[in-house]
């Protein structure tokens, strides 16, 4: 590059500058706006269909169903046995006590496969939008250690050597029996909400009370 010098003298050349001036290829910019474009079409081609989330909110409950069964079966099963020896149908305390006891330990993870699958689930991403890796959460709460709790005070109730200890037990248990019911009302409202967003006509896990 030159300037012509003051005075009408003769052209000087100007010294250009230390770092050049880099410009991108055409080939550059091209690569990059199709790697966006095909980022944006993935995106679309992977958005899951109203249907395959309604696939995979049904598998979810089957999973829950699933994992929760011996915890869940364990709980009626222990009242069931309570209420026989209550209503004079049934007089053998030990075998009563004996499925109380089993029953509160299928609750725990550390006893229980189903269980503890159920305290390592993953929930599909499909499903991100409705939040139910809170329920499975709260139902893991539901089983432990709610649910271990109620078949505890049964089994304690059950082997109360007086009326004043079972009187207390009997108390707790419907403590422990309110607590379990309402955290079932927490799991059955964030579950209900997914089924009617998507009419998938599912239920929330089949807990007792």
């Amino acid at each position: 590059m030159s300037v012509r010098a003051p005075g009408g003298g003769a052209p000087v050349r100007l010294r250009p500058s230390g770092w050049p001036v880099l410009t991108t290829p055409r080939w550059l910019l091209a690569v990059a706006a199709a790697l966006v474009v095909g980022m944006v079409l993935a995106a679309l081609a992977h958005r899951p269909s109203t249907a395959q989330r309604t696939a995979d909110l049904q598998g979810f409950v089957h999973d829950m169903n699933t994992d929760i069964q011996s915890c869940a079966g364990g709980v009626r099963e222990s009242l069931t046995a309570l209420h026989a020896i209550q209503a004079g149908t049934s007089h053998d305390l030990k075998t009563a006590i004996g499925i109380a006891s089993y029953g509160a330990s299928n609750c725990s993870p550390a006893n229980s496969m189903p269980m503890d699958d159920l305290v390592q689930y993953q929930v599909t991403e499909s499903l991100a939008k409705f939040h139910l890796e809170v329920a499975v959460n709260d139902l893991v709460t539901w089983a432990f250690p709610l649910a271990q709790r109620v078949q505890a005070d049964v089994a304690r109730q059950l082997g109360a050597g007086s009326a004043s200890v079972r009187a207390a037990a009997a108390a707790q248990l419907s403590r422990d029996q309110r607590a379990l019911d309402r955290q079932r009302a927490i799991i059955d409202k964030i579950m209900t909400s997914a089924d009617r967003s998507l009419a998938a006509h599912v239920a929330p896990p089949n807990l007792p009370s």
